[in-house]
Parts: structure tokens; C-alpha cells; sequence
């Protein structure tokens, strides 16, 4: 296991531009049942309780974007089965379209698509105990997921105004890169996540602390694929954030040492993964 990442390392909010934020704000809140934490002029922060999760940045007339690097999904954690399928019975009520349903025997996961195109997952996990490993690689698989035995965790009972309860988190991300191998690379021996899992050689999985992972990287997008032009609806960046700041210091230092620019933000580190892909490094 890599050292350089303190296993409580996770992952925080998650920062996109958006073509119309009124029109954002109005799916996160009524759609996914974040909460409007802070708005100021063309930005806006979105969470679950007073944890932010989400930070949405107008630019008007952004356009979503294809065959690029950036954003493939990100994934909102919920606590438990039962908040999942509170979640999923309110998306069916409101008739959210939804992209998919999988069972990744670690997780339990709905797929959406939000107004400007970005990817979203909504999931549970499995207690660890029940995952499964083989020949020291943790067995991630994508089976239809139950539906009946999910929705049944409501026991018939009506349920309304729903909003994301507190607990919930930013489970992991999921990225396009540009190269599999350089991407795996980075996100391993210069940030310090372990290596977890692959997908053929179009996909990869990476974590800290023993979780299913924090990051997924692909090349769905086109080997070599450009990072997204400025004019369209994209990633910013996401926040990597360690439990101290004694583990952020070594880790920037780490990374400096490596010849990545880090540039010191008011103690909170900003760089770019070989894709272009923004990271704030920070801590709790």
C-alpha cells in the first residue's frame, strides 16, 4: 500500500461551469435534493447539510462537450440502501430521465445526465466485508441492479420532499484521460493512490485507504483526446482532501519533487493531471 496518502484521504467538492446556472440549480435541488448553500452573482455552492458538494459557475451559452478529456461522471455517496432508494423513488416520481442502473457488487449505483451534459452517479456501498477479491484485486463487476429489491428497502410507505441527508459525500470520481498508462501513473506514483483495478486497457481504478476507488480514469473519450475547449460546459476541478496538514505539505512536496507545478492557493494547492484535469489539493 502507498504511504504517501493518509487513509483517511477523500475526496471533497466537485467544480463545473454550467451554460445557465438558474437552470442548474433547479435540477440539483428539485431533481437530485442537493441544497443551495451559498450563491454569489454566477456561482453557486450545493450540498447535503452544511457539507458542499457541488460548485456550479455560469457561462453563458457553454455548450457540452464531446471526445475530450474531463469529466466522465462524478459520484454522490449516499449513507444507506434506504437513502438510495428514497432517492431513486423520487426520480421516478418526478420522472428524472435516468441513463442507467448497475450493480457493481461493491456498490449499488444510478446513472443521470444533468442539463449541460456532465455525468452523474448516485450510490451506495456494500459494507466492505462483502466485497470481493481475487488474486489481490478487488472484484468490480457491472450487473443489472435490482430494482424491486431496492425500492422495497421503502416498505410502501409514501415519501416526499426529498433532499439528500446529511452523511452524504462525494463517493469518487470518474475521469476521461488522455493515456491510460500515463494517467495510472500519475495518479499513483506521483499522488500517492493505489492502484485498485482495471477495466481491459480502456479503464482504470484508483484509491486510498483500501476503498473500491476515489478516481476512475478512462479513455473512452479517443487515445489522445484533447482537453475540452473553454466554451464549454466542463470540469474545473475536484478536491483531493487529506485529514492534516502535515500529510498535504509532504504530498506537495512530493509532487514538486516529481516536476509537477503546484501553485499555493492560500494553503489550498492547485495542479493539473497529465490530461489537464484540475485537483485542489486541501484538507478537512
Amino acid at each position: 500500500m502507498n504511504t504517501l496518502l493518509p487513509s483517511q484521504t477523500h475526496l471533497g467538492t466537485v467544480a463545473l461551469t454550467v451554460a445557465d446556472l438558474e437552470r442548474s440549480l433547479a435540477y440539483y435541488q428539485t431533481r437530485i435534493g442537493l441544497q443551495l448553500l451559498a450563491q454569489n452573482g454566477q456561482t453557486a455552492k450545493l450540498g447535503a447539510g452544511d457539507k458542499p458538494l457541488l460548485l456550479l459557475q455560469e457561462q453563458p451559452g457553454a455548450r457540452p462537450t464531446r471526445g475530450t478529456t474531463g469529466l466522465y461522471h462524478f459520484a454522490i455517496l449516499l449513507p444507506s440502501r434506504l437513502a438510495l432508494a428514497k432517492t431513486l423513488y423520487h426520480l421516478i416520481s418526478t420522472k428524472t430521465p435516468i441513463g442507467g442502473f448497475s450493480d457493481h457488487a461493491v456498490s449499488e449505483a444510478i446513472y443521470l445526465t444533468d442539463p449541460d451534459g456532465h455525468g452523474i452517479e448516485l450510490y451506495r456501498d456494500r459494507p466492505r466485508e462483502e466485497w470481493q477479491w481475487e488474486n489481490g484485486r478487488l472484484q468490480i463487476v457491472t450487473k443489472p441492479l435490482d430494482l424491486d429489491s431496492l425500492l422495497g428497502e421503502l416498505n410502501n410507505q409514501p415519501y416526499t420532499n426529498h433532499q439528500m441527508p446529511t452523511g452524504t459525500t462525494i463517493g469518487h470520481i470518474h475521469l476521461h484521460v488522455a493515456h491510460l498508462q500515463e494517467a495510472t501513473q500519475f495518479y499513483t506514483s506521483t499522488l500517492g493512490f493505489d492502484f485498485i483495478a482495471n477495466y481491459g486497457n480502456s479503464a482504470a481504478f484508483v484509491s486510498a485507504g483500501g476503498y473500491h476507488h476515489h478516481i476512475g480514469l478512462n479513455t473512452w473519450a479517443g487515445v489522445g483526446a484533447p482537453p475540452p475547449p473553454p466554451d464549454t460546459a466542463h470540469l474545473l476541478w475536484y478536491e483531493i482532501k487529506l485529514p492534516d496538514s502535515t500529510s498535504l505539505q509532504n504530498l506537495v512536496e512530493h509532487i514538486r519533487q516529481q516536476g509537477h507545478a503546484v501553485e499555493d492557493q492560500n494553503g489550498r494547492f492547485y495542479l493539473q493531471d497529465p490530461s489537464q484535469n484540475g485537483i485542489i489539493l486541501t484538507t478537512d
